[in-house]
């Protein structure tokens, strides 16, 4: 029996533990009951929520509509978004900030960059020595990052979701353009992070747009692929995907629909803001000549002239796609002139004829990288508001040979409810019907180092080997392992993009730098002395490219290994608890792993993914190489044309997060640091008394970042706090705006008040000129401090200028007296000299709580007065109930007087005392009437009094 309960206790213990696991997870889901996602676009955003209860919905802004413009608009002491900022795109270009997303992670010498001066020349940018990027100069005092603005916007978006949603939200899903390389990616994370937001996820729109179209769709996904071509076209880019869609059967969910992206193309400028530029320098162009002889300035020099001019060619090329012409007109475009003219489609498409020419350019690339013919595509579905243009229609039904193109998504918000599903799906909180998706790698990323090689006796050279890590258009999240057999000392090696032959000239000048990292190894000779009788393994590089196409370098490791002599003995209490524990939670598998392409795999040693496009030649090798080769009963992958030699000597293992084929098999040996081998039985382990014992040393590493430096952790955190300081301003000045309307409706509600007959019925004419001239004296304050005062916050760096003003008396104070209440600079008690010594301004959190102040205080003042009026208000119906009651008192004293002495129960004591009673309330309703009587009710007390009378005599 005791051995019972001691085999007993290690379960018990693991159930203990596994409540206490999911006691934590609940604990975690209090504060998590929201997700969100941001479609960020070049020109507006669109913000979907998921919570209990709302399943999937688009955000409504402040304006009730379901997307808000990406714009930001910086001034000294305040900041307006979407709507708000557009509108002041016309009064202050400058400082109105858009389409900044193009400079997120590119320096300063990027084609980009050249190209955001010459659309939006009224921004300065300044140049960042450190990181080698730009900022915007608004100011002296104002300097910006794009990352910053970017989480100014995300901060933004996330008060949007939080009011619709009505609770905090801290976990997001950020849609990011295809073609973002390591760089951008990494610029908008952090971005997210100043603004103080947990990203689930980067997941590239294209994904999302086709996760949207398939989870609506999943009833008609079968096992017969699907090719499916989306053509989005956006604002500023334009991106060309090919999903195929079929079911998989999975290892935890069974049979479930999956996507695969095999291939994507794309034009980083083709969009509809050139469209725009287009039509905005021919609006420009006829202005000029309108006014060619009045020997006027170019309307192009002119900022706030130039916004207008865009801003009706949105409208144009919005108004353009339905009608053959359209008249073009702006009041006061320039030095008070009218512009009008007309502009006809053909026009419209004259200028932006070579923009239509590269229409058909992102589905040849498609089709190239997917390794495809049209005849396989099915369909070609429309997405993005520029391809509402006939044109765009027009030439890419030409190109794409279909009798008509598919219309039937939402154009604009299919990527915003692609992401809030898979931000459901990625959150403890929500548990969503499984749908896998398997995103592609647009860019390669190869591993480069160099090694001497002795090719003669005596005679060494060095060989530069190349081995690639992540091929073109393979399948993540996956992660990699990379093992060094020929290094014994410290070494270093680099991270690269791979080929990228298929990106144009120009574009690999926007691409930016082509070498990623870095990366020093130290301690690796360290490690071979600490271990001299083991034999090497090799020094293993642990690389992970994650859901948000983030690449990573986890850990580097040295792996020994040696025979020793194992004795079979009983398993201790805390092996079985081990075993018990590793049971119950499935060998370390999550049970209810995520199948929208995040749940973790075993990390073990395995053999190339199915879908990779690893070299023909590197997969011979990982066979002939690998101790012990994995069983896989899946076909191989295609081969591919064989690029650069796999170096001798290395080797690289996948472990792709996608699903594994069911007939795969562990290998005998799991991967460095990750034994995942199953405890043999008690006859295995007496026949194999020896085993093999494996030591793993961590190796040192230091990254050298080459494309672009991220922002150091105290440039960081000082970005975050500067931030954070703004919000808290934003939030102070609308609680400081909030209580100002308040106590000016207040002035202005009571102030007609006093002119109503109601009011002026129970108060006297110095009760009201009192209340009156407290209330003039309050609003001329408020015009003067309240709404005028232009207070900084005090230690937000480089933001708002003090303005010192002296300090003013306070309405109703005795140093207002005989002082004009709107011209009191200078004025003083019983004196006419100027005040001697300046004070400083007071801070908001102080007005704010003065205007809070100043409301109670006139609250207070004509509290008699509401009262009386209220009060009033009610004495008709309690004058009929105390009426009634006294005709029925002097009925029953009639009627009691008429009983004989005889039968009398009633004594002419009490008789007599209802006799007065009656009578002297008889005499209330009369002066209730009297306005005197309410008159000289100046107080609340005397009116609770006086009211108190009739009812006692009821």
């Amino acid at each position: 029996m005791a051995a019972m309960v001691r085999r007993q206790r290690p379960r018990r213990l693991a159930c203990w533990a596994l409540m206490a696991v999911l006691l934590a997870d609940l604990l975690a889901l209090s504060d998590t009951l929201a997700v969100m996602s941001v479609d960020l676009g070049s020109e507006s955003m669109k913000v979907a929520i998921v919570k209990p209860g709302v399943p999937m919905e688009i955000v409504l802004n402040k304006e009730s509509r379901r997307k808000t413009p990406v714009t930001v608009t910086l001034k000294e002491n305040e900041r307006f978004f979407g709507d708000s900022a557009a509108s002041m795109a016309i009064k202050n270009p400058k400082a109105t900030l858009r389409y900044f997303q193009h400079l997120l992670g590119k320096q300063e010498n990027n084609p980009h960059v050249a190209l955001y001066r010459a659309r939006f020349p009224e921004h300065e940018l300044g140049f960042d020595p450190q990181r080698q990027t730009v900022y915007f100069q608004i100011s002296p005092q104002l300097q910006f990052s794009p990352e910053e603005v970017l989480s100014m916007l995300l901060n933004y978006s996330r008060s949007l979701a939080e009011d619709f949603a009505e609770q905090p939200i801290k976990d997001a899903v950020i849609t990011v353009p295809a073609f973002f390389n390591q760089a951008e990616r990494r610029a908008v994370l952090q971005a997210a992070r100043m603004a103080g937001l947990k990203v689930l996820q980067l997941i590239n729109d294209n994904t999302a747009t086709a996760l949207s179209y398939g989870v609506f769709r999943r009833k008609d996904i079968n096992t017969t692929a699907q090719n499916i071509m989306f053509y989005d076209m956006g604002a500023g880019s334009t991106v060309c995907t090919i999903v195929t869609y079929q079911t998989v059967k999975t290892k935890d969910s069974g049979v479930q629909p999956q996507l695969q992206i095999r291939g994507v193309g794309f034009d980083r400028t083709l969009g509809g803001l050139e469209m725009e530029l287009r039509l905005r320098e021919h609006l420009a162009r006829l202005f000029n000549e309108q006014r060619k002889g009045q020997r006027a300035k170019d309307v192009r020099e002119n900022p706030r002239a130039m916004a207008k001019l865009l801003r009706e060619a949105n409208r144009l090329k919005t108004v353009l796609s339905a009608n053959a012409d359209h008249m073009a007109q702006i009041e006061g475009l320039m030095d008070d002139v009218d512009f009008k003219a007309k502009v006809t489609r053909a026009e419209f498409e004259d200028l932006c004829a070579d923009l239509f020419e590269r229409v058909p350019g992102p589905v040849q690339q498609a089709l190239q990288s997917a390794e495809m013919k049209l005849d396989e595509i099915e369909q070609v579905i429309l997405v993005g508001g520029a391809t509402r243009v006939p044109k765009v229609q027009e030439v890419l039904l030409k190109a794409v040979g279909k009798e008509e193109l598919g219309k039937n998504i939402n154009a604009d918000e299919a990527a915003a409810m692609g992401a809030v599903y898979q931000a459901a799906a990625l959150s403890k909180a929500f548990k969503v019907k499984p749908f896998v998706v398997r995103d592609a790698v647009i860019y390669p990323i190869l591993v480069e180092f160099t090694r001497e090689v002795e090719e003669e006796p005596g005679v060494h050279s060095l060989k530069h080997n190349k081995r690639i890590l992540f091929s073109r258009m393979g399948p993540y999240p996956q992660r990699k392992v990379i093992t060094f057999n020929r290094y014994s000392h410290d070494f270093n090696f680099h991270i690269n993009y791979g080929d990228l032959g298929f990106l144009g000239p120009e574009d690999l000048r926007v691409f930016g730098s082509q070498n990623l990292t870095t990366v020093k190894l130290k301690g690796v000779g360290e490690s071979f002395r600490k271990y001299p009788d083991y034999e090497s393994k090799g020094i293993k590089a642990h690389f992970n490219l994650d859901e948000s196409g983030v690449l990573s370098l986890d850990r580097v490791e040295s792996v020994f290994e040696t025979l020793v002599e194992d004795s079979p003995e009983e398993e201790s209490t805390l092996t079985k608890l081990g075993n018990t524990i590793s049971s119950l939670f499935g060998g370390g598998a999550t049970p209810d792993a995520k199948e929208n392409g995040t749940d973790s795999v075993q990390e073990e040693e395995e053999g190339p993914a199915e879908g990779s496009k690893d070299e023909p030649g590197e997969q011979a090798e990982l066979k002939e190489e690998a101790d012990s080769p994995t069983e896989d009963a899946s076909p191989p992958p295609p081969p591919e044309p064989k690029g650069s030699a796999a170096p001798e000597g290395e080797k690289t293992t996948e472990k792709d997060d996608g699903e594994k084929p069911e007939a795969q098999k562990p290998s005998d040996k799991g991967e460095a640091g990750f034994e995942s081998v199953p405890p043999a039985p008690e006859e295995e382990k007496k026949q194999k008394p020896a085993r093999k014992q494996r030591m793993v040393e961590e190796i040192g590493v230091e990254l050298v970042v080459l494309d672009l430096p991220d922002l150091p952790e105290d440039e960081l955190a000082r970005s975050a706090q500067k931030l954070q300081d703004l919000t808290l301003r934003d939030l102070e000045k609308q609680e400081r705006e909030k209580a100002a309307n308040s106590l000016e409706a207040f002035i202005f509600e009571t102030q007609d008040k006093l002119y109503q007959p109601e009011y002026q019925e129970v108060s006297t004419e110095e009760q009201r000129e009192d209340i009156s001239g407290k209330l003039s004296a309050t609003s001329s304050w408020l015009e003067d401090e309240g709404f005028g005062a232009t207070t900084a916050v005090r230690g937000l760096p480089g933001h708002g200028r003090q303005k010192w003003r002296p300090s003013l008396p306070l309405p109703g104070s005795e140093r207002e007296e005989g002082c004009d209440v709107r011209h009191r600079e200078g004025c003083r008690t019983g004196s006419s000299t100027a005040l001697s010594s300046p004070q400083p301004p007071a801070t908001p959190a102080h007005l704010r709580q003065m205007l809070k102040e100043k409301l109670a205080e006139l609250r207070k003042l004509c509290q008699g007065l509401f009262f009386r009026v209220e009060e009033r208000k009610k004495w008709p119906e309690r004058l009929s109930a105390l009426d009634s009651l006294l005709n029925h008192s002097s009925m029953f004293l009639k009627g009691a007087r008429l009983i004989p002495e005889m039968d009398q129960i009633f004594t002419e004591v009490e008789m007599t005392t209802l006799e007065k009673v009656i009578n002297e309330t008889w005499v209330i309703p009369a002066s209730i009437h009297n306005p005197a009587r309410w008159a000289v009710l100046g107080s609340v007390g005397d009116a609770e009094k006086w009211r108190g009378r009739p009812e006692s005599c009821v």
